[in-house]
């Protein structure tokens, strides 16, 4: 886009894309100056799991997207709080992201912390570096784990030849998935996953790697709208301690009913050794 504006020159003058660079060559670029972005405040019904002057912790439903970006500008989690909250979230992330301190996917539901100003931003991403913001999801994979529990420890980064995928890549970002078996079905297994990093699609990536790819996940495993038309996928859990006071916060946030169906859904159900929710 530079190129075609102009904005390019090699020795002065404008340049094409084609344009095959010689030793000794001064490129120049000069960057416009960035649009201003509207991020357009809209009413949504949001529910809010806990909130106080410095922490909002929201109950995401699935379908909805949390910031906006490339494809998808409006109608996001943001565009709600700006209208809940205006100006009470934190501004360090930007006018795109303010007050997110982590995100989830899409499809994904349940609980995502906000902050709501630039102190507990900052206390709250610390604690999600350093492991003390603990996220608990809870899923349905596909197959039957043979273990009750196990580790996943696998980089993760962008699939070559597919930019909505990810895969598994020695050259990727280092992602640990902790998982353990809930209750086990004909064909399927519930169960219960803690992260110790935050990679884009890590749990989905994961499971799929040891063949047991999530429940409805059209993207890694298969589709299947009949079972679930989603991931089968919830952020169940966070535990974090205040970034003001101190208080250790534990908040849980129940299974949707889309996910819950499916244990009458997948028939000859056993429990696990570990509890079952």
């Amino acid at each position: 886009n530079l190129l075609s504006s102009g904005c390019v020159t090699c020795n002065g003058e404008a340049v094409k894309k084609n344009y095959r660079t010689r030793l000794g060559d001064v490129i120049q670029v000069e960057l416009p100056e960035p649009e201003p972005l509207d991020v357009i405040p809209t009413k949504m019904d949001l529910e809010i799991a806990y909130e106080d002057e410095d922490v909002l912790v929201i109950n995401k439903p699935k379908g909805l997207v949390v910031h906006p970006a490339a494809g998808h500008w409006d109608d996001t989690l943001v565009n709600g709080l700006l209208y809940a909250k205006g100006e009470s979230l934190s501004g360090i992330n930007g006018v795109l992201r303010p007050g997110i301190v982590h995100r989830i996917d899409k499809d994904t539901s349940g609980l995502l912390a906000v902050a709501k100003n630039d102190l507990a931003h900052t206390v709250l991403a610390s604690q999600l570096k350093d492991h003390t913001l603990a996220r608990t999801y809870e899923a349905v994979v596909c197959g039957n784990l043979k273990e009750d529990r196990g580790t996943v420890d696998a980089p993760i980064g962008r699939h070559p030849s597919d930019r909505k995928r990810m895969t598994i890549a020695d050259r990727g970002k280092s992602a640990v998935t902790h998982w353990e078996a809930v209750t086990r079905y004909r064909g399927y297994t519930h169960i219960r996953c803690h992260l110790e990093t935050g990679r884009t699609h890590q749990i989905r990536v994961h499971m799929a790697s040891i063949g047991c790819p999530l429940a409805g996940d059209w993207l890694y495993g298969e589709e299947d709208p009949d079972l679930i038309p989603r991931p089968a996928l919830h952020a169940y859990a966070l535990d974090l301690d205040h970034p003001v006071t101190g208080e250790h916060l534990s908040l849980t946030a129940p299974i949707p009913a889309d996910m819950a169906r499916l244990a009458p859904e997948l028939l000859t159900e056993t429990e696990c050794a570990s509890e079952e929710i």
